[in-house]
């Protein structure tokens, strides 16, 4: 992407010069947030992208959680989303907003520092790999736990948290898992690295709540929706390490994972056929929706 554009602080700059000084203050404290969002190419040509309202409005939640504001309205952030995919010539991508705390104070409070925000775009295919999304993935239980509603704030998609997410998941990747899964303070199972889990046991699903500390993923979200317009029994309550092991079917999802299913937990066979019948007829719609061919949900789409 080094011939691409980056949205800076309201102007397309060339990717090489998307840069910020070595004392950024989010680089040393981690107090930032962003966005992961996804643009699709469609069947009749077009692009989308998919949820673009709800992630820009996640943004702000999670920005306003961490007393940072953002000097853009969330419309002209929606629309520099859109610009930054148009500026790439990108017909798929990932779009990453990012809101930090630039150059200044020095201290931890940094109350004068310009609060500055970015928007990259890039190509980017199945987070977990084609054969993951195909076949499933191998997953283990992190030794780090999901931290507690009160030591962080586990409503805001901030940048220092994600520290967590990143030891959980080197810790399985070392052991050569594909993903982790963390528990809760409480020994409750909570979501992966970067996704929200949902499991299938005699035909219905369950999904930790949101009164937990799970972030409110936007894909999650769209699942719970799906899983309603099915007429599937869906259940947000706690989940127990065992119960995911008895599981006839368990699948992540997010915007990087879509809707991944799981084939392995602790070294424990998902029972059922990989993907179950409730993970495939999830994906299959997801997938439509996002292509642009479902179009009951079409206003999750913001076509460019």
């Amino acid at each position: 992407m080094e011939n691409g554009k980056i949205w800076m602080d309201g102007t397309l700059v060339p990717w090489n010069e998307a840069q910020v000084h070595v004392l950024t203050h989010t680089l040393h404290y981690g107090v930032g947030v962003f966005e992961g969002i996804r643009c699709y190419a469609c069947e009749d040509g077009r692009s989308a992208i998919f949820r673009l309202v709800e992630h820009i409005d996640r943004l702000f939640d999670s920005a306003h959680i961490l007393g940072l504001k953002i000097p853009f309205s969330p419309a002209q952030v929606m629309q520099a989303c859109i610009d930054t995919v148009r500026a790439n010539q990108l017909k798929e991508c990932y779009i990453r907003p990012l809101v930090f705390i630039g150059e200044g104070e020095r201290g931890l409070h940094a109350r004068t520092n310009p609060i500055r925000v970015a928007i990259a775009a890039w190509s980017w295919g199945a987070y977990l790999g084609e054969e993951g999304l195909k076949n499933g993935i191998r997953v283990k239980t992190s030794s780090f736990q999901r931290f507690h509603v009160n030591t962080l704030m586990t409503k805001a998609k901030a940048v220092g948290t994600y520290l967590n997410s990143i030891l959980a998941g080197k810790e399985v990747w070392d052991l050569g898992y594909d993903e982790a899964l963390l528990l809760d303070t409480d020994g409750y199972v909570a979501e992966g690295p970067g996704e929200n889990l949902f499991i299938v046991r005699r035909g219905k699903v369950k999904t930790p709540p949101l009164s937990s500390s799970i972030l409110p993923g936007i894909t999650r979200d769209a699942i719970v929706s799906l899983l309603r317009d099915m007429g599937s029994s869906l259940a947000e309550e706690r989940i127990t390490r065992d119960e995911v092991y008895l599981a006839d079917e368990a699948f992540f999802t997010g915007t990087a994972a879509e809707v991944t299913p799981i084939r392995e937990v602790d070294d424990r066979h998902i029972r059922g056929t990989v993907p179950g019948e409730v993970t495939r007829a999830l994906q299959e719609r997801f997938f439509a929706i996002t292509k642009g061919k479902d179009r009951k949900y079409s206003q999750w789409l913001t076509y460019i």
